[in-house]
């Protein structure tokens, strides 16, 4: 690993986010109810720049340095950046007061860096708007990425930045708008930002006011959940929940069919494996849910209910307006599986990904047949394209690691926590898929404040990794990347 470029752009990256933090300092001032939540954001900030600056100042990079970047040092950026943004960023909770330990303050922002949306918070609307709108500020460079964002702002990386791109991109496969990654990067955050001002205005339309607009829509647009409001969405009007469940399943579709759409290109966009899937499955399971709980009338608006809840869950965004807690266990189980599918490809959403089990299906259909047929050849072939042995050996590498994981860490809390086989299943799950919300001790109604220090840090740990496609979290424990 190339270390002083690794830690000259991870100082770099440390820097971008300062000045983005100069956002809830501001909220915090005009608040001027919070003195200390103040001070803690200007200091966090203080520190920040002049740590960075000092770094930068000392680690200097030359135009050869840029051109050494292997796949090893994206992954260590990556990996690097997003575990210290996320301790930088704890500063603040910590400092002000409104969380008791340091851990909880970490929980907290790598929960809205990762767009998982659990939180410790028992009484959110209790917290000063500098806080709330700082977890919200975290999802959304979360969701479509810091490390994208700083390729888009800042030039001058060099021919290899796709290594960087490529780290903390979604999805099975890193696709380009433009064959130079920084003009993709750009066109990617500007129809993430076009997505924000939309949905911003049309909830400040449906009566929300100004921050608490700017909120939701960050939590929407990047699939994280965090709300300003005890009960999430359900305390709002229908209007506003229509509106989030439209923007919660455009989040959840490849970001490169959004700018295909916007070019004009239709015949493509409609043509697409994943997306057709992903809008089946969401309409059918609507029909299906709203049906139960029509009959079973748990639902005053079932249709609603229903759409709100599997919309939520399959982009990972975690909002609720119903507890589905109380639903039947056979709909409870539907949702818990759709919390390992997640959205699309190239999308803001976590979980494994529609594209990764449709492949699987493939995979699994051509060693049947070529059980019955030894000597068959059989492609497995997406969107009318063939796929090579890399990518399907990637594909079974990432279902093995994510399955292993996901049990280790239900393992894990049921030896941590008092708690019993369901709440550890969905909490590791939910960690891991960047959903937020679970079953049992951890539904839509519930919190982690109950959770005991190692759970809490088990559950970060898989919140990062499940965020960042778990390979640029698990580099950093492997002692080879630490050599040169």
């Amino acid at each position: 690993m190339h270390k002083r470029f690794v830690t000259n752009i991870v100082a770099r990256i440390v820097l971008v986010v300062c000045v983005l933090m100069l956002f809830p300092l501001l909220w915090a001032v005009l608040d001027n109810t919070h003195s200390r939540e103040v001070r803690a954001f200007a200091g966090t900030i203080v520190f920040g720049l002049f740590t960075s600056g000092v770094i930068l100042a000392r680690v200097r990079l030359c135009k050869a340095d840029f051109d050494k970047i292997t796949a090893k040092d994206g992954l260590a950026i990556v990996g690097l950046s997003w575990v210290l943004l996320s301790a930088l960023g704890a500063l603040p909770l910590y400092f002000s007061g409104v969380v008791a330990t340091f851990t909880d303050a970490f929980f907290e922002v790598a929960s809205g860096f990762t767009t998982t949306g659990a939180t410790i918070f028992t009484d959110i609307e209790a917290l000063p708007r500098g806080i709330l709108f700082w977890r919200s500020l975290t999802h959304w460079l979360g969701g479509m990425g810091i490390i994208v964002l700083y390729i888009a702002l800042l030039p001058a990386l060099g021919a290899n930045t796709f290594q960087l791109y490529k780290a903390e991109a979604p999805g099975l496969d890193v696709e380009r708008i433009d064959p130079r990654i920084r003009e993709t990067a750009k066109k990617l955050w500007t129809i993430y930002f076009g997505f924000t001002i939309l949905q911003t205005l049309l909830m400040m339309a449906g009566g929300m006011d100004l921050f608490d607009a700017l909120c939701h829509t960050f939590g929407t647009i990047a699939t994280g959940g965090f709300s300003t409001k005890n009960a999430s969405l359900g305390h709002y009007n229908a209007y506003l929940q229509w509106v989030v469940i439209i923007f919660m399943y455009l989040a959840g579709v490849n970001f490169i069919l959004h700018f295909q759409m916007i070019r004009g290109k239709f015949e493509s966009v409609f043509k697409n494996e994943e997306l057709r899937i992903y809008t089946g499955l969401i309409v059918f399971l609507i029909a299906v849910f709203a049906l139960v709980l029509g009959v079973m009338e748990l639902s005053d608006a079932p249709v609603r209910d229903a759409a709100f809840q599997i919309v939520s869950i399959i982009t990972t965004t975690g909002f609720g307006t119903a507890d589905f807690n109380l639903w039947p266990t056979g709909l409870q189980f539907i949702l818990v599986m759709l919390m390992f599918v997640g959205g699309c490809g190239g999308s803001t959403g976590g979980g494994i990904k529609i594209v990764r089990f449709v492949l699987s299906v493939k995979i699994a259909l051509r060693s049947i047949h070529q059980t019955v047929i030894p000597n068959a050849v059989m492609s497995i072939r997406f969107n009318n394209k063939s796929l090579s042995d890399s990518v399907v050996a990637g594909v079974l590498s990432y279902f093995t690691i994510y399955t292993l994981l996901f049990l280790s860490g239900s393992m894990l809390l049921t030896i941590t926590e008092e708690c019993d086989l369901v709440t550890s299943f969905t909490a590791s799950v939910s960690a891991l898929s960047n959903i937020g919300p679970g079953l049992a001790k951890i539904g839509p109604t519930q919190n982690y404040a109950w959770m005991s220090n190692p759970g809490k840090w088990i559950l970060t740990f898989l919140m990062l990794a499940g965020r960042l496609e778990l390979y640029s979290i698990l580099i950093l424990f492997m002692p080879t990347t630490w050599k040169k």
